[in-house]
């Protein structure tokens, strides 16, 4: 089921559904990017943004911080919705190191051309 479209249904509409889907996406959601100890880079998204950092400190957000003690957060992003976070969250995760890093230094003019790829190291010459 789509998450993102429970709370835009008219409210006739979700006293069908599970409680806990309508309260998860009407959720407030951060989206955001950690820096770990050997520099990399851990984009995640959550409903409390507070105690997720305090879960990545302990050692217990996740496994990949968990072995890159101790994390510092770059940068954070707001939403209305949890569902909105998650979904951002995807997004930059499939971004290249630089494009985080513009992201995070507020570049916003540069994103479109670091999305490009090169596609001309893979030409094959025919001559």
């Amino acid at each position: 089921m789509n998450i993102g479209i429970v709370s835009k249904l008219p409210f006739e509409a979700t006293k069908h559904l599970p409680f806990f889907l309508i309260f998860i996406s009407m959720k407030k959601g951060f989206t955001y990017i950690l820096e770990c100890s050997d520099g990399s880079y851990y984009t995640g998204s959550t409903n409390d943004l507070e105690l997720r950092l305090q879960q990545h400190s302990n050692g217990v957000g996740s496994v990949f911080t968990s072995k890159r003690l101790p994390v510092k957060l770059l940068y954070y992003e707001e939403f209305q919705r949890v569902d909105d976070a998650f979904y951002r969250e995807k997004q930059i995760q499939g971004w290249s190191r630089k494009k985080k890093e513009a992201l995070m230094n507020g570049a916003d003019n540069l994103l479109p051309s670091l999305a490009k790829k090169d596609f001309n190291c893979f030409k094959i010459d025919n001559s």
